[in-house]
């Protein structure tokens, strides 16, 4: 498989085609009084063309668990009216760092858009780069987005407790202190801890410089884990945000059979049958 990440030059040259679609996926960062209002942001400046994927706005609003992903037929319907085909080229960055674009980049693909991008170090690179920014809004022509949800990439309650039965792969993205229990989680009345077996690979510590770590050094940090990256992996967080930035990195390290738990802790947690551990 192709190499999730693209480079700005290379991105530039793209743009003025009209089979590549640009998408600001940026979420606000978790824990920031006031919160940062990151469509604002965009409106003030983004790349030429790209329009703002809201990941909050294409969530499930049917649930109380956050992010959750959206039925086929809602998801179909916002990408058509946004003007995002599942057949064309997608690329997909963020304001600052690495936090939420993997989950666009991940929610799109388990809906089966097959051509999606992420741009290596996201605006900032763009604009270091000396490449021109827009503002204001942008409309795209409505497109056709024909959602074929792949079932492999997600993973439900019952799933994961039967990965954790059968001491399966869980890498969870959330900080060693909420994995251990010292610290408490940020939403109330859940336990902090981790599943039985499960391995703790913290978002950060994929990321640095405000990029996902090159290939060979992701290899490394989940080889130093204990992870193989020839056997399936589930990955987990608090919402299903983060669990895709470590999802992403094992897709550049190379890694086979990755799904994601899209319930993630929020959901685990709370479900009075689980098992919470913590780390004394």
């Amino acid at each position: 498989m192709m190499n999730p990440l693209v480079t700005p030059s290379w991105l530039a040259r793209q743009i003025g085609d009209p089979s590549i679609v640009i998408l600001d996926a940026t979420l606000p960062p978790v824990g920031v009084t006031p919160p940062v209002d990151t469509h604002a942001l965009y409106l003030a400046q983004h790349i030429p063309g790209a329009i703002f994927f809201d990941i909050e706005e294409l969530s499930d609003h049917s649930t109380q668990l956050p992010h959750m992903l959206p039925t086929p037929e809602s998801f179909s319907r916002s990408m058509s009216t946004l003007g995002v085909g599942d057949q064309m080229r997608i690329v997909l960055y963020e304001q600052q760092g690495v936090f939420s674009t993997p989950r666009a980049w991940w929610m799109l693909r388990t809906f089966g858009a097959q051509d999606v991008y992420i741009l290596d170090g996201g605006l900032p690179a763009w604009i270091e780069a000396g490449l021109p920014v827009h503002a204001g809004y942008v409309d795209r022509t409505p497109a056709t987005f024909r959602s074929r949800f792949n079932c492999d990439a997600v993973k439900d309650f019952a799933e994961i407790q039967q990965m954790i039965a059968e001491r399966e792969q869980i890498l969870d993205a959330r900080s060693s202190g909420r994995f251990t229990g010292v610290l408490p989680e940020p939403r109330p009345g859940i336990s902090s801890g981790h599943m039985p077996g499960a391995i703790n690979t913290p978002f950060t510590e994929l990321v640095e410089g405000g990029r996902l770590k090159p290939a060979e050094k992701l290899r490394e940090y989940f080889t130093a884990k204990g992870v193989n990256l020839e056997q399936p992996s589930a990955t987990t967080c608090g919402s299903g945000v983060t669990a895709a930035v470590v999802a992403l990195g094992l897709e550049v390290a190379g890694a086979k059979n990755i799904s994601l738990y899209d319930g993630s802790w929020a959901e685990y947690a709370q479900r009075p049958e689980a098992v919470i551990e913590k780390t004394t």
